[in-house]
């Protein structure tokens, strides 16, 4: 996928988009995928669920979901926590997340450096 985007180097960042999804009529989070290369091999850095919050015009997008691998934490609106406890959630997170890109493929995709 890297390389049909044309993106090379040592990071990435994917996005993953709904161009559907919207504060007043929802649809599918925004997904953001930080990847980073050393020693020749790609590591999971970050992913981070996006959703609205708020309402009308102050409705803003916020980090729903974060799992941040570097760092060993999972963030979300209860607070933030050891990854190791976010193994069910994360699991779970997945499924859904594969299933609406890959099967529904409702995701419109870009990546950068």
């Amino acid at each position: 996928m890297l390389n049909e985007k044309g993106i090379s180097g040592d990071n990435v960042t994917i996005n993953f988009r709904d161009p559907t999804y919207s504060a007043e009529n929802g649809g599918f989070h925004p997904v953001e995928i930080r990847l980073e290369r050393q020693n020749n091999t790609w590591h999971l850095c970050y992913i981070t669920d996006f959703a609205y919050v708020g309402s009308g015009p102050y409705a803003e997008l916020a980090k729903d979901l974060d799992f941040d691998f570097q760092a060993g934490v999972f963030q979300n609106l209860f607070g933030v926590f050891p990854i190791e406890q976010a193994t069910d959630m994360y699991q779970i997170w997945e499924g859904n997340f594969l299933h609406y890109w890959l099967e529904l493929e409702v995701f419109k995709v870009s990546a950068s450096t």
